[in-house]
């Protein structure tokens, strides 16, 4: 199948990635728009995963006041270069991940931020429970493993479901911010108040 400009407009309004890009996955996927979609996403990862040992010093620390001023959100996020940091992507992305931590329950940005003692002491808790609705020996594990699960799912930011699409997670978000930018990209840190707490 011949790639038309209009497939590739198309497949780079859906990714935000280059025309070469898009005009090579569609080439790759013989003009399959969803399957080059999910070309570029797989070649985004891959390009994060590479960027990830570089330095992050730049970025921007982004607020968000929910209406009725009665909780509000400061995250950090970092970008190699003040450039990046002023990109349009770069600050939509930010604003989304105050939003996110506005909106969910995140107590840490990712799994090796939770503190080991509060995973212990989750994990006591579910087997505590499992003991006493009586699930036989050889479940509890992987009980107890599946409710940790789902509790680090709902706390760690990068592993939650994004508000605006829940099939993806923020960590998918910001994976395509990463290969979109060209830059390493890493949620610092987030605090989020509400009054009263």
């Amino acid at each position: 199948m011949a790639v038309t400009s209009e497939n590739v407009k198309a497949l780079r309004e859906k990714t935000g990635v280059g025309i070469m890009e898009c005009k090579s996955a569609l080439v790759e996927t013989d003009g399959d728009l969803d399957k080059a979609v999910d070309l570029l996403r797989k070649k985004g990862v891959a390009t994060a995963e590479k960027r990830s040992g570089r330095e992050t010093k730049e970025g921007i620390i982004e607020s968000y006041i929910h209406p009725g001023n009665r909780l509000g959100v400061l995250v950090e996020i970092n970008c190699e270069t003040d450039f990046v940091a002023k990109t349009d992507d770069f600050k939509a992305f930010a604003k989304d991940v105050a939003m996110q931590v506005a909106a969910t329950s995140a107590v840490v940005v990712s799994r090796e931020a939770y503190p080991q003692e509060d995973i212990d002491k989750e994990l006591e808790i579910y087997t505590t429970q499992a003991k006493n609705e009586g699930k036989p020996e050889n479940i509890i594990e992987r009980y107890v493993q599946g409710k940790l699960d789902k509790h680090l799912k709902e706390s760690v930011l990068l592993e939650q479901g994004y508000i605006k699409d829940p099939n993806k997670s923020i960590r998918d978000l910001l994976t395509e911010v990463i290969a979109k930018t060209g830059e390493n990209i890493q949620i610092k840190r987030f605090v989020r108040y509400q009054l009263g707490e």
